[in-house]
């Protein structure tokens, strides 16, 4: 991640952001270890997408907690609670073969997580047949997410800055609220400019946070972090 493409936000009210800032307070490498913690969010269906367009159309595999606390690490925090969104694979009123298959590599997958101290969160997967084909897509995962990043003032009274891994606009209000309540979030994203992509740039979401890092390096992240 040493070329990773990091970006701050124009807006005059984070000015706190840089060393030896305006107000004469201290850089940030001198608060206490307390003051450093932070929480990482995760959203499953983003980073998933993202895994398999750098993997070439193969998901890459890589410890979860490993690549968190190395984004933490690159923003001289400590990585206190991982928290995963996501939602089991869809299974019909009588199981295919192929769902059962999805399903227990799920329940592995998702055991293996909370085994390592990550906080799974779980919504429901849903089926949609458009154009003669089956699409699925998740339902109430972002609700989640969205509840527990406005539970850290109360839950996680010590935490300043939180990690958002997503790209989904619809965080923006919880993310100016969360502001206005004195916590930064910290956004790792991905975005392209080709109009054909997946991967669309949402100003509104980026705007609206402390700072932002691209994950352009991902791929080669994800490698030399994988372990299982």
């Amino acid at each position: 991640m040493e070329n990773q493409k990091v970006y701050k936000s124009l807006d005059r009210r984070d000015g706190n952001m840089l060393p030896g800032n305006l107000k004469g307070l201290p850089d940030e490498s001198f608060f206490l270890q307390s003051d450093k913690e932070t929480l990482v969010f995760i959203d499953s269906n983003f980073i998933s997408k993202l895994s398999k367009h750098f993997g070439n159309g193969k998901y890459i595999l890589y410890d979860l907690v490993i690549f968190s606390e190395n984004l933490a690490k690159k923003q001289n925090l400590l990585c206190k609670k991982i928290c995963y969104y996501t939602a089991p694979p869809f299974q019909s009123s009588i199981f295919t073969k192929e769902e059962q298959i999805k399903k227990v590599g799920y329940v592995k997958f998702i055991d293996k997580l909370r085994k390592m101290g990550v906080v799974v969160r779980e919504g429901r997967c849903q089926r949609l047949k458009i154009d003669g084909k089956f699409e699925y897509k998740q339902k109430g995962v972002d609700i989640l997410l969205a509840m527990d990043l406005m539970n850290i003032p109360l839950k996680f009274p010590q935490v300043k800055k939180a990690i958002l891994i997503a790209s989904d606009s619809d965080f923006v209000p919880i993310i100016e609220s969360l502001r206005e309540q004195e916590i930064k979030t910290i956004l790792y994203t991905y975005y392209e400019k080709r109009r054909d992509t997946i991967f669309s740039r949402s100003n509104h979401l980026i705007k609206s946070v402390y700072k932002y890092v691209l994950l352009s390096y991902l791929l080669r992240i994800m490698k030399l972090n994988c372990n299982y």
